[in-house]
């Protein structure tokens, strides 16, 4: 009578419910056969993606070797920045705007220094001046101080010197000192 009741106990159980003794292990199958398929999808991404490392690293590897390196060495003033830019134009090689604004305030910075050299020099040679007015001017321009650690002067502080500027590079005796540079230093070109 037993084995009725248990005949008839699975025919009106639902399905799910009803004890079937290999579900159990066709679950696990089922599990283990996924997680072999998503460990094989990755284990592929992982050597597609090996793949496209190794393959940059040749590239680098072939753009480093045609790669030159030069090592200018040279005393202060004496072409190295100069030099450098001069290959870069003569390869072609445009200056993008930042590089252009920055030459403009090394620009600014070495007329400044400039003309303080002369006015110094101008001093020290015993010049006189045309006239007497541009000693204010010079006493202003002697009074620029450049900033520390920076290379450049920006252009709103550059506007505040222009005026004595052109005056004392109309005045004689500033002229006659720049003739005359052979005497004192004068910086010829962009700071390094």
């Amino acid at each position: 009578m037993s084995g009725v009741v248990r005949s008839l106990s699975r025919c009106l159980l639902p399905a799910e419910a009803s004890p079937d003794p290999g579900s159990g292990k066709d679950r696990d199958r089922r599990w283990e056969k996924e997680n072999q398929q998503e460990a094989a999808k990755r284990e592929r991404e992982a050597k597609r993606r090996s793949r496209e490392i190794d393959a940059m690293l040749a590239r680098e590897r072939r753009a480093v070797r045609r790669l030159v390196k030069i090592l200018l060495l040279g005393a202060g003033e004496s072409g190295k920045s100069t030099f450098l830019k001069q290959m870069r134009i003569i390869n072609g090689h445009e200056f993008d705007q930042k590089a252009l604004l920055d030459f403009r305030d090394t620009i600014y910075d070495n007329i400044l220094k400039g003309m303080r050299v002369l006015v110094d020099a101008r001093d020290k040679l015993g010049i006189s001046w045309q006239r007497c007015e541009n000693e204010k001017q010079g006493m202003l321009v002697m009074s620029w101080e450049g900033r520390v650690g920076t290379t450049g002067v920006e252009p709103g502080e550059f506007q505040l010197y222009v005026m004595a500027l052109s005056a004392l590079w109309a005045d004689t005796g500033i002229q006659e000192a720049y003739c005359r540079r052979s005497e004192f230093q004068l910086i010829q070109g962009p700071s390094e």
